[in-house]
Protein backbone atom coordinates (compact mmCIF):
# COMPACT_ATOMS: atom_id res chain seq x y z
CA UNK A 1 0.00 0.00 0.00
CA UNK A 2 1.43 3.25 -0.62
CA UNK A 3 -0.01 6.76 0.72
CA UNK A 4 0.66 10.35 -0.69
CA UNK A 5 0.24 13.36 1.96
CA UNK A 6 -1.00 16.31 -0.71
CA UNK A 7 -0.77 19.74 1.16
CA UNK A 8 -4.84 19.62 0.14
CA UNK A 9 -5.05 16.55 1.73
CA UNK A 10 -3.94 17.53 4.98
CA UNK A 11 -5.56 20.34 4.84
CA UNK A 12 -8.83 18.51 4.57
CA UNK A 13 -7.28 16.05 7.13
CA UNK A 14 -7.06 19.08 9.62
CA UNK A 15 -9.98 20.97 9.31
CA UNK A 16 -12.23 17.28 9.40
CA UNK A 17 -10.14 17.00 12.91
CA UNK A 18 -11.09 20.48 14.23
CA UNK A 19 -14.65 19.92 12.96
CA UNK A 20 -14.90 17.05 14.85
CA UNK A 21 -14.11 19.00 17.96
CA UNK A 22 -16.55 21.57 17.24
CA UNK A 23 -13.76 24.38 16.25
CA UNK A 24 -14.89 25.15 12.97
CA UNK A 25 -17.88 25.28 11.39
CA UNK A 26 -19.92 22.55 9.08
CA UNK A 27 -19.76 21.76 6.22
CA UNK A 28 -16.40 21.46 5.21
CA UNK A 29 -15.14 23.43 2.34
CA UNK A 30 -15.41 21.46 -1.02
CA UNK A 31 -12.04 20.42 -2.20
CA UNK A 32 -11.18 19.89 -5.99
CA UNK A 33 -10.84 16.93 -7.65
CA UNK A 34 -7.84 15.25 -8.96
CA UNK A 35 -8.40 14.54 -12.72
CA UNK A 36 -6.35 11.51 -14.35
CA UNK A 37 -5.36 12.94 -17.93
CA UNK A 38 -4.12 9.09 -19.43
CA UNK A 39 -3.23 5.74 -18.15
CA UNK A 40 0.43 4.52 -20.00
CA UNK A 41 2.08 0.98 -19.86
CA UNK A 42 5.52 -0.06 -20.79
CA UNK A 43 7.62 -3.00 -20.15
CA UNK A 44 10.81 -3.83 -19.69
CA UNK A 45 11.79 -7.55 -18.64
CA UNK A 46 9.69 -8.91 -15.88
CA UNK A 47 8.63 -5.11 -15.14
CA UNK A 48 5.55 -3.92 -16.23
CA UNK A 49 5.56 0.02 -15.46
CA UNK A 50 1.83 2.06 -15.51
CA UNK A 51 2.04 5.80 -14.92
CA UNK A 52 -1.02 7.71 -14.22
CA UNK A 53 -0.90 11.05 -15.85
CA UNK A 54 -2.38 13.60 -13.32
CA UNK A 55 -3.52 17.14 -13.08
CA UNK A 56 -2.48 17.37 -9.49
CA UNK A 57 -1.66 14.92 -6.52
CA UNK A 58 -4.12 12.37 -5.06
CA UNK A 59 -3.84 10.12 -1.76
CA UNK A 60 -4.44 6.49 -2.98
CA UNK A 61 -4.07 2.38 -1.34
CA UNK A 62 -3.48 -0.75 -3.99
CA UNK A 63 -4.30 -4.30 -2.77
CA UNK A 64 -3.72 -7.43 -4.75
CA UNK A 65 -7.09 -10.02 -5.46
CA UNK A 66 -6.51 -13.64 -6.30
CA UNK A 67 -8.75 -16.09 -8.43
CA UNK A 68 -8.48 -14.50 -10.70
CA UNK A 69 -5.39 -12.50 -10.19
CA UNK A 70 -6.26 -8.78 -10.10
CA UNK A 71 -4.70 -5.84 -8.91
CA UNK A 72 -6.91 -2.90 -7.51
CA UNK A 73 -6.07 0.96 -7.47
CA UNK A 74 -8.18 2.84 -4.86
CA UNK A 75 -7.57 7.12 -6.02
CA UNK A 76 -8.85 9.08 -3.37
CA UNK A 77 -11.04 12.07 -4.53
CA UNK A 78 -10.33 11.68 -8.12
CA UNK A 79 -12.20 11.26 -11.33
CA UNK A 80 -11.03 10.08 -14.79
CA UNK A 81 -10.76 13.20 -17.70
CA UNK A 82 -11.03 10.03 -20.26
CA UNK A 83 -11.34 6.43 -20.52
CA UNK A 84 -7.98 4.69 -19.08
CA UNK A 85 -6.80 2.14 -21.75
CA UNK A 86 -4.07 0.66 -22.33
CA UNK A 87 -2.20 -1.17 -25.52
CA UNK A 88 -2.41 -4.76 -26.07
CA UNK A 89 0.90 -6.64 -24.92
CA UNK A 90 1.43 -10.11 -24.53
CA UNK A 91 4.47 -9.72 -22.65
CA UNK A 92 2.92 -7.31 -20.10
CA UNK A 93 1.50 -8.58 -16.97
CA UNK A 94 -1.81 -6.84 -17.54
CA UNK A 95 -4.07 -8.16 -19.34
CA UNK A 96 -7.07 -5.35 -19.11
CA UNK A 97 -7.98 -2.65 -17.17
CA UNK A 98 -11.55 -1.26 -16.56
CA UNK A 99 -12.77 2.00 -14.06
CA UNK A 100 -15.50 3.17 -12.29
CA UNK A 101 -16.41 5.64 -9.58
CA UNK A 102 -16.96 5.08 -5.82
CA UNK A 103 -18.04 6.67 -2.38
CA UNK A 104 -19.37 9.51 -4.56
CA UNK A 105 -15.98 11.23 -5.75
CA UNK A 106 -12.94 8.70 -5.55
CA UNK A 107 -11.74 6.14 -8.73
CA UNK A 108 -11.58 2.69 -8.27
CA UNK A 109 -8.91 0.60 -11.10
CA UNK A 110 -9.01 -2.97 -11.98
CA UNK A 111 -5.94 -4.17 -13.39
CA UNK A 112 -6.77 -8.21 -14.76
CA UNK A 113 -3.09 -9.96 -14.28
CA UNK A 114 -1.86 -12.44 -16.32
CA UNK A 115 0.01 -13.72 -14.01
CA UNK A 116 1.42 -12.77 -9.91
CA UNK A 117 3.18 -9.51 -9.28
CA UNK A 118 4.49 -7.68 -6.99
CA UNK A 119 3.40 -4.26 -7.21
CA UNK A 120 5.39 -0.84 -6.25
CA UNK A 121 4.78 2.49 -6.28
CA UNK A 122 5.69 6.10 -5.86
CA UNK A 123 4.40 10.04 -7.07
CA UNK A 124 6.58 12.37 -9.08
CA UNK A 125 5.67 15.56 -9.31
CA UNK A 126 5.62 18.01 -12.25
CA UNK A 127 8.75 18.47 -14.53
CA UNK A 128 10.11 19.09 -18.01
CA UNK A 129 6.60 19.42 -19.00
CA UNK A 130 5.34 16.46 -17.32
CA UNK A 131 2.14 16.33 -15.10
CA UNK A 132 2.20 14.53 -11.76
CA UNK A 133 2.28 11.37 -11.83
CA UNK A 134 1.70 8.24 -10.32
CA UNK A 135 3.87 5.14 -11.00
CA UNK A 136 3.00 1.50 -10.21
CA UNK A 137 6.02 -1.18 -11.47
CA UNK A 138 4.50 -4.45 -11.53
CA UNK A 139 7.54 -7.21 -11.06
CA UNK A 140 6.83 -10.51 -11.96
CA UNK A 141 6.81 -13.23 -8.70
CA UNK A 142 6.19 -16.21 -11.02
CA UNK A 143 9.50 -15.81 -13.48
CA UNK A 144 11.36 -19.08 -13.57
CA UNK A 145 14.25 -19.65 -11.37
CA UNK A 146 17.80 -19.08 -13.03
CA UNK A 147 20.36 -21.68 -12.51
CA UNK A 148 21.85 -19.30 -9.50
CA UNK A 149 19.33 -19.45 -8.12
CA UNK A 150 18.40 -23.07 -7.85
CA UNK A 151 22.08 -23.72 -6.51
CA UNK A 152 20.70 -21.12 -3.90
CA UNK A 153 18.06 -22.64 -3.15
CA UNK A 154 19.27 -26.59 -2.63
CA UNK A 155 22.26 -24.84 -0.43
CA UNK A 156 19.19 -23.59 1.72
CA UNK A 157 17.68 -26.60 1.84
CA UNK A 158 20.80 -27.77 3.99
CA UNK A 159 21.55 -24.89 5.70
CA UNK A 160 20.00 -24.09 9.28
CA UNK A 161 16.84 -22.57 9.12
CA UNK A 162 17.56 -19.81 11.26
CA UNK A 163 20.68 -18.37 9.64
CA UNK A 164 19.77 -16.06 6.51
CA UNK A 165 22.11 -15.20 3.94
CA UNK A 166 23.25 -10.88 3.89
CA UNK A 167 21.43 -9.18 1.23
CA UNK A 168 23.51 -6.70 -1.12
CA UNK A 169 21.18 -4.49 -2.63
CA UNK A 170 22.48 -2.78 -6.06
CA UNK A 171 21.67 0.53 -7.59
CA UNK A 172 22.63 1.04 -11.41
CA UNK A 173 22.11 4.71 -11.47
CA UNK A 174 20.36 6.86 -13.71
CA UNK A 175 17.25 5.20 -16.00
CA UNK A 176 14.67 5.93 -18.29
CA UNK A 177 14.42 9.18 -19.17
CA UNK A 178 17.61 10.21 -17.11
CA UNK A 179 20.52 9.15 -19.44
CA UNK A 180 22.37 10.01 -16.72
CA UNK A 181 26.04 11.31 -18.13
CA UNK A 182 26.67 10.90 -22.15
CA UNK A 183 30.27 9.61 -23.26
CA UNK A 184 32.00 11.89 -25.91
CA UNK A 185 31.29 8.00 -28.37
CA UNK A 186 27.27 8.02 -27.48
CA UNK A 187 27.59 6.07 -24.30
CA UNK A 188 24.60 6.83 -21.82
CA UNK A 189 25.55 6.16 -18.12
CA UNK A 190 22.52 4.72 -17.27
CA UNK A 191 23.13 1.50 -19.94
CA UNK A 192 26.92 0.73 -18.68
CA UNK A 193 25.97 1.04 -15.05
CA UNK A 194 22.86 -1.62 -15.87
CA UNK A 195 25.42 -3.90 -17.27
CA UNK A 196 28.01 -4.02 -14.60
CA UNK A 197 25.33 -3.67 -11.78
CA UNK A 198 24.07 -7.30 -13.44
CA UNK A 199 26.88 -8.90 -13.58
CA UNK A 200 27.73 -7.96 -10.16
CA UNK A 201 24.59 -9.18 -9.04
CA UNK A 202 24.88 -12.38 -10.63
CA UNK A 203 28.53 -12.86 -8.86
CA UNK A 204 26.50 -11.91 -5.70
CA UNK A 205 24.02 -14.69 -5.86
CA UNK A 206 26.61 -17.39 -6.64
CA UNK A 207 28.76 -16.71 -3.46
CA UNK A 208 27.89 -18.44 -0.41
CA UNK A 209 25.80 -16.47 2.43
CA UNK A 210 24.19 -13.42 -0.13
CA UNK A 211 21.68 -12.69 -1.65
CA UNK A 212 21.47 -9.54 -4.91
CA UNK A 213 18.49 -7.16 -4.67
CA UNK A 214 19.20 -5.02 -8.06
CA UNK A 215 17.01 -1.69 -7.11
CA UNK A 216 16.88 -0.71 -10.99
CA UNK A 217 16.26 -4.10 -13.29
CA UNK A 218 15.72 -2.72 -16.43
CA UNK A 219 15.84 0.80 -18.28
CA UNK A 220 13.40 2.75 -16.53
CA UNK A 221 12.96 5.80 -13.85
CA UNK A 222 13.51 5.74 -10.19
CA UNK A 223 14.10 8.89 -7.87
CA UNK A 224 16.42 8.79 -5.24
CA UNK A 225 13.80 8.44 -2.69
CA UNK A 226 12.14 5.25 -3.76
CA UNK A 227 15.91 3.75 -4.65
CA UNK A 228 16.41 4.19 -0.89
CA UNK A 229 13.20 3.49 0.04
CA UNK A 230 13.72 -0.32 -1.83
CA UNK A 231 17.11 -1.24 0.08
CA UNK A 232 15.16 -1.07 3.26
CA UNK A 233 12.10 -2.74 2.61
CA UNK A 234 14.56 -5.62 1.41
CA UNK A 235 16.64 -5.07 4.95
CA UNK A 236 19.73 -4.69 2.91
CA UNK A 237 22.68 -4.99 4.90
CA UNK A 238 24.50 -2.88 2.27
CA UNK A 239 23.70 -0.46 -0.24
CA UNK A 240 25.85 -0.08 -3.38
CA UNK A 241 24.87 2.42 -6.53
CA UNK A 242 27.22 2.21 -9.46
CA UNK A 243 27.64 5.25 -11.31
CA UNK A 244 30.15 7.01 -14.24
CA UNK A 245 32.07 9.85 -13.31
CA UNK A 246 31.64 13.18 -15.99
CA UNK A 247 34.00 15.88 -16.08
CA UNK A 248 34.51 18.93 -18.36
CA UNK A 249 38.28 17.82 -18.77
CA UNK A 250 38.01 14.68 -20.86
CA UNK A 251 41.29 13.37 -19.50
CA UNK A 252 40.19 13.42 -15.73
CA UNK A 253 39.99 9.06 -16.05
CA UNK A 254 40.24 6.82 -12.73
CA UNK A 255 37.49 4.96 -10.06
CA UNK A 256 36.12 6.78 -6.87
CA UNK A 257 34.23 5.48 -3.87
CA UNK A 258 32.22 7.75 -2.23
CA UNK A 259 29.90 7.85 1.37
CA UNK A 260 27.51 10.28 2.75
CA UNK A 261 29.62 13.38 4.46
CA UNK A 262 28.71 14.46 7.89
CA UNK A 263 29.79 17.83 6.89
CA UNK A 264 31.17 19.16 3.17
CA UNK A 265 32.26 17.27 0.65
CA UNK A 266 35.93 16.35 0.25
CA UNK A 267 36.60 18.53 -2.70
CA UNK A 268 35.41 20.28 -5.42
CA UNK A 269 34.70 17.48 -7.49
CA UNK A 270 32.98 15.56 -4.86
CA UNK A 271 30.47 18.96 -4.07
CA UNK A 272 30.35 18.91 -8.01
CA UNK A 273 29.02 15.23 -8.61
CA UNK A 274 26.57 15.09 -5.71
CA UNK A 275 24.96 18.67 -6.93
CA UNK A 276 24.99 16.92 -10.09
CA UNK A 277 22.78 13.85 -9.40
CA UNK A 278 20.89 15.67 -6.65
CA UNK A 279 19.65 18.49 -8.99
CA UNK A 280 18.95 15.84 -11.96
CA UNK A 281 16.53 13.88 -9.20
CA UNK A 282 14.24 17.38 -9.01
CA UNK A 283 14.36 17.93 -12.57
CA UNK A 284 13.08 14.81 -12.98
CA UNK A 285 10.02 15.39 -10.48
CA UNK A 286 11.58 13.68 -7.58
CA UNK A 287 10.57 14.00 -3.80
CA UNK A 288 13.74 15.44 -1.99
CA UNK A 289 14.77 12.84 0.39
CA UNK A 290 15.66 15.78 3.03
CA UNK A 291 13.84 19.32 2.68
CA UNK A 292 15.70 20.91 4.94
CA UNK A 293 19.29 21.33 6.84
CA UNK A 294 18.06 20.31 10.00
CA UNK A 295 15.85 17.41 8.98
CA UNK A 296 19.46 16.16 7.11
CA UNK A 297 21.18 17.00 10.62
CA UNK A 298 18.87 14.71 12.50
CA UNK A 299 19.02 12.14 9.98
CA UNK A 300 22.97 12.27 9.95
CA UNK A 301 23.15 12.26 13.57
CA UNK A 302 20.91 8.86 13.67
CA UNK A 303 23.64 8.11 10.85
CA UNK A 304 26.37 8.58 13.31
CA UNK A 305 24.60 7.27 16.52
CA UNK A 306 23.89 3.55 14.69
CA UNK A 307 27.26 2.73 13.67
CA UNK A 308 25.99 3.57 9.80
CA UNK A 309 28.80 6.00 8.71
CA UNK A 310 31.25 4.35 9.95
CA UNK A 311 30.39 1.07 8.52
CA UNK A 312 30.19 2.48 4.91
CA UNK A 313 33.46 4.04 5.36
CA UNK A 314 34.76 0.46 6.10
CA UNK A 315 32.83 -0.69 3.15
CA UNK A 316 34.18 1.75 0.83
CA UNK A 317 37.92 1.56 1.72
CA UNK A 318 37.46 -2.12 0.95
CA UNK A 319 36.10 -1.34 -2.20
CA UNK A 320 39.00 0.94 -3.09
CA UNK A 321 41.31 -1.75 -2.49
CA UNK A 322 40.12 -3.92 -4.57
CA UNK A 323 39.51 -1.27 -7.56
CA UNK A 324 43.39 -1.00 -7.55
CA UNK A 325 43.48 -4.39 -9.50
CA UNK A 326 40.93 -3.13 -12.13
CA UNK A 327 42.66 -0.05 -13.47
CA UNK A 328 43.69 3.88 -11.74
CA UNK A 329 42.25 4.96 -9.20
CA UNK A 330 41.58 8.56 -9.11
CA UNK A 331 41.91 8.99 -5.15
CA UNK A 332 43.12 6.58 -3.30
CA UNK A 333 40.93 7.92 0.26
CA UNK A 334 37.17 7.59 0.43
CA UNK A 335 35.71 10.68 -1.03
CA UNK A 336 32.46 12.06 0.99
CA UNK A 337 29.92 13.79 -0.49
CA UNK A 338 26.15 15.01 0.17
CA UNK A 339 24.70 12.45 -2.62
CA UNK A 340 21.08 12.25 -1.27
CA UNK A 341 20.88 8.43 -2.47
CA UNK A 342 23.33 7.58 0.39
CA UNK A 343 21.20 9.36 3.01
CA UNK A 344 19.73 6.17 4.52
CA UNK A 345 20.04 6.15 8.04
CA UNK A 346 20.77 2.51 9.01
CA UNK A 347 21.50 0.85 5.97
CA UNK A 348 25.86 1.69 5.13
CA UNK A 349 26.00 3.26 1.82
CA UNK A 350 28.21 3.63 -0.53
CA UNK A 351 28.08 5.44 -4.20
CA UNK A 352 31.39 3.91 -6.83
CA UNK A 353 32.04 5.90 -9.50
CA UNK A 354 33.58 3.29 -12.21
CA UNK A 355 35.00 5.40 -14.35
CA UNK A 356 34.77 8.50 -16.09
CA UNK A 357 32.72 8.37 -19.51
CA UNK A 358 33.28 11.88 -20.26
CA UNK A 359 37.26 10.33 -21.27
CA UNK A 360 37.09 8.61 -24.38
CA UNK A 361 39.53 5.83 -23.30
CA UNK A 362 37.59 5.09 -20.59
CA UNK A 363 34.38 5.23 -22.07
CA UNK A 364 35.41 2.14 -24.24
CA UNK A 365 36.71 0.61 -21.06
CA UNK A 366 33.09 0.84 -19.53
CA UNK A 367 31.67 -0.86 -22.75
CA UNK A 368 33.67 -3.72 -23.03
CA UNK A 369 32.74 -6.28 -21.33
CA UNK A 370 36.58 -7.62 -19.62
CA UNK A 371 36.21 -4.63 -17.67
CA UNK A 372 32.49 -4.86 -16.86
CA UNK A 373 33.69 -8.50 -15.60
CA UNK A 374 36.59 -7.23 -13.92
CA UNK A 375 35.13 -4.48 -11.89
CA UNK A 376 31.74 -6.96 -10.80
CA UNK A 377 35.12 -9.22 -9.68
CA UNK A 378 36.20 -6.39 -7.71
CA UNK A 379 33.08 -5.20 -5.98
CA UNK A 380 32.14 -8.81 -4.96
CA UNK A 381 35.64 -9.08 -3.40
CA UNK A 382 35.70 -5.81 -1.70
CA UNK A 383 32.26 -7.64 -0.29
CA UNK A 384 33.57 -10.19 0.64
CA UNK A 385 36.15 -8.74 2.70
CA UNK A 386 33.82 -6.22 4.37
CA UNK A 387 31.55 -9.14 5.23
CA UNK A 388 34.77 -11.12 6.64
CA UNK A 389 34.90 -8.44 9.84
CA UNK A 390 31.01 -6.71 9.53
CA UNK A 391 28.49 -9.52 9.04
CA UNK A 392 25.28 -9.42 11.05
CA UNK A 393 24.64 -11.76 13.42
CA UNK A 394 22.65 -14.38 12.66
CA UNK A 395 23.76 -14.74 8.77
CA UNK A 396 25.22 -17.79 7.18
CA UNK A 397 28.73 -15.79 6.42
CA UNK A 398 28.97 -14.44 10.40
CA UNK A 399 27.93 -18.22 11.49
CA UNK A 400 30.60 -19.93 8.88
CA UNK A 401 33.37 -17.05 9.94
CA UNK A 402 35.60 -19.38 12.49
CA UNK A 403 36.06 -21.66 9.13
CA UNK A 404 36.88 -19.44 6.63
CA UNK A 405 38.82 -16.73 6.42
CA UNK A 406 39.13 -13.99 3.17
CA UNK A 407 42.17 -13.05 2.71
CA UNK A 408 42.23 -8.78 2.45
CA UNK A 409 44.67 -6.77 0.61
CA UNK A 410 48.70 -7.04 2.69
CA UNK A 411 47.74 -10.26 4.41
CA UNK A 412 50.77 -13.00 4.50
CA UNK A 413 49.92 -16.90 4.68
CA UNK A 414 52.49 -16.57 7.90
CA UNK A 415 49.97 -13.54 9.44
CA UNK A 416 46.92 -15.22 9.24
CA UNK A 417 48.15 -18.96 10.37
CA UNK A 418 49.45 -16.57 13.89
CA UNK A 419 45.79 -15.18 13.47
CA UNK A 420 44.72 -18.34 14.14
CA UNK A 421 47.27 -20.58 16.75
CA UNK A 422 48.36 -22.63 13.49
CA UNK A 423 51.43 -23.28 11.70
CA UNK A 424 51.77 -22.34 8.13
CA UNK A 425 52.46 -26.03 6.87
CA UNK A 426 49.27 -26.90 8.89
CA UNK A 427 47.30 -23.53 6.84
CA UNK A 428 48.81 -25.38 3.54
CA UNK A 429 47.55 -28.80 3.96
CA UNK A 430 44.15 -28.05 4.70
CA UNK A 431 44.11 -25.27 1.78
CA UNK A 432 45.85 -27.67 -1.11
CA UNK A 433 48.84 -24.55 -0.82
CA UNK A 434 51.87 -25.52 -2.56
CA UNK A 435 53.57 -22.00 -1.25
CA UNK A 436 53.12 -18.55 0.23
CA UNK A 437 51.61 -17.03 -2.87
CA UNK A 438 47.73 -15.78 -1.78
CA UNK A 439 45.56 -12.82 -3.38
CA UNK A 440 43.25 -10.81 -2.42
CA UNK A 441 39.65 -12.26 -2.11
CA UNK A 442 40.76 -15.94 -1.39
CA UNK A 443 39.25 -18.18 0.87
CA UNK A 444 40.86 -20.11 3.21
CA UNK A 445 39.72 -22.79 4.75
CA UNK A 446 40.62 -23.03 8.50
CA UNK A 447 40.84 -26.24 10.54
CA UNK A 448 37.98 -26.67 12.88
CA UNK A 449 38.75 -25.91 16.62
CA UNK A 450 41.59 -23.05 15.76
Amino acid sequence: MGQSHSPDMRRRQLLQALAALGLVAAPLPAMARTGVQRLRMSVDGDTTRLVFDMDGETEYSLFRLQSPDRLVVDLANTRALDDLEISPDSQAAIKSVRHAARNGGDLRVVFDLRKPVEPRSFQLMPARGAPHRLVLDLASTGSAASPADNGRAENRGREPEELREVVVAIDPGHGGHDPGAIGPGGTREKDVVLEISRRLAERVDNERGMKAVLIRTGDYFLPLRERIERAREADADVFMSIHADAIANPNVQGSSVYMLSERGATSEAARFLAQRENQADMRLGGVPVANKDDSLANVLLDLAQSGTLEASNILAERVIDELHRVGKVRRPQVERANFAVLRSPDVPSILVEAAFISNPTEERRLRSASFQDSLADALLTGLRSYFSTHARPGTLIADGQRDQHIIRPGETLSGIADRYSLSVSDLRAVNDVSDDRIFAGQVLEIPSGS
